[in-house]
């Protein structure tokens, strides 16, 4: 059996997946939070799969602690507790591979990397792009390599797959001199998903992904939507960082920059005080109050105005972006939804779509409301273009690209 632990390492928390690669689903997995605080808080789930299993696994047990977590090393350190308690063992279930999600790569790293020091460094290096991920990710890598020393480490990054963008797509319209060198310029993120997604969506229509041209609408908290024309991304909304494009659960999207020159020069907004600002008060949060799109929803259906105008501007965005990336497809073969609002949210995929008729495209009502575990078509017979349901997996992508190299 070729095993391979997924890492996912934030700043104060490590989550976690142990999958088996024969059948690709995980074995166990978990999270743990609250890392260098007063009380860490610990899951830990066991999935069971009975033979011959088709299926996706199925919920064995969860398991549910708290303590005092001080430092990554000691994350990993119980992460291996738990699999020791209750289980899988990992004696029984060795990893061959220890994948890595880092969200920043740069322009520096464009497929999966095994790690080394020199990678190490150049990733910490890359947290002036990424302050809130990267930092996390290293020290994730550096605790899962001291306790699996003798396993090979793959850093997976979500940048990666962005790096075919041409350069009229990743190029800012501003002094270039100043632009290379602080290394100014569109990376794209999500990429793992965005990957993932239009490869399922291609073998679920029976189609070659190099014929496809694709738009994959990932919607969760974070929003990002990527053009893909024969598996290369070619154009997508996040920029150098998470914040550019789309409306999201606390984050604008995109801002006239003159905005943040008002607000500095009027009301004496800080550097910081405009980061927290855009990232953490803005999106959905800053218009309506909720970051969640199930409260703004049921906002909208209570008639209050907050939630209306929040998913409105949230609807209006994402319809302007399909259109310019229809536009610089030259038309497109499939549209998905993934992600915990693209997956689950109906009425977001439907409103979505609804202006574009004129390019044959229709959604079947019934099959958009029919929930469903698994990847499914909510488009018509007679549509011109495929409108696909995707669940996202990264954690299994990132295990596939960690497994290529080992």
């Amino acid at each position: 059996m070729s095993v391979v632990l997924v890492i996912n390492s934030g700043s104060s928390s490590l989550k976690y997946s142990l999958m088996d690669m024969q059948r690709e689903l995980p074995l166990g997995e978990g999270l743990i939070e609250r890392i260098g605080q007063e009380s860490g808080d610990i899951t830990h789930t066991v999935r069971r799969v009975s033979e011959g299993e088709a299926a996706p696994a199925v919920l064995d047990r969860k398991h549910r602690s708290a303590r005092r977590i001080a430092d990554h090393d000691e994350a990993f350190a119980v992460m291996l507790e738990q699999f020791a308690e209750h289980g899988p063992v990992l004696e029984e279930h060795h990893p061959v591979a220890v994948g890595h999600r880092v969200v920043h790569g740069g322009a520096r790293f464009f497929a999966p990397t095994p790690i080394d020091a020199l990678v190490e460094i150049n990733i910490e290096d890359l947290s002036e792009l990424a302050p809130l991920h990267n930092p996390g990710a290293v020290a994730g890598i550096r605790a899962g390599r001291r306790a699996f020393p003798d396993v090979p480490h793959v850093a997976v990054f979500d940048t990666a797959f962005h790096q075919t963008l041409p350069p009229a797509a990743y190029t800012y319209a501003i002094d270039k001199a100043v632009a290379e060198r602080h290394r100014v310029r569109r990376y794209g993120f999500h990429g793992t998903s965005h990957k993932f997604v239009s490869e399922q969506a291609a073998a679920f229509l029976g189609r070659p992904l190099a014929e496809l041209r694709q738009i994959v609408l990932h919607l969760g908290n974070g929003v990002s939507m990527t053009a893909i024309d024969g598996g290369r991304s070619v154009e997508t909304s996040m920029g150098m960082t998470p914040l550019e494009g789309l409306v999201m659960g606390t984050r604008s999207g995109d801002i006239d920059p003159a905005v943040l020159l008002h607000l500095s020069r009027r009301a004496g907004m800080s550097i910081d005080d405009l980061d927290a600002l855009l990232n953490k008060r803005s999106g959905l949060l800053g218009l309506a109050g909720r970051s969640d799109m199930r409260d703004i929803l049921a906002g909208v259906e209570d008639g209050e105005d907050a939630a209306t105008l929040a998913f409105e501007v949230y609807i209006h965005r994402l319809r302007a972006y399909v259109g310019a990336y229809v536009a610089q497809l030259g038309g497109v073969d499939v549209i998905s939804f993934t992600a915990g609002v693209g997956e689950n949210a109906a009425r977001v995929r439907g409103e979505t779509l609804a202006t574009f008729g004129f390019l044959g495209l229709e959604i079947d009502p019934e099959l958009n409301e029919r929930p469903s575990p698994g990847i499914r078509r909510i488009s018509t017979a007679g549509s011109s273009i495929e409108v696909l349901v995707v669940p996202t997996n990264e954690e299994l992508e990132i295990a596939r690209q960690a497994l290529s190299l080992v």
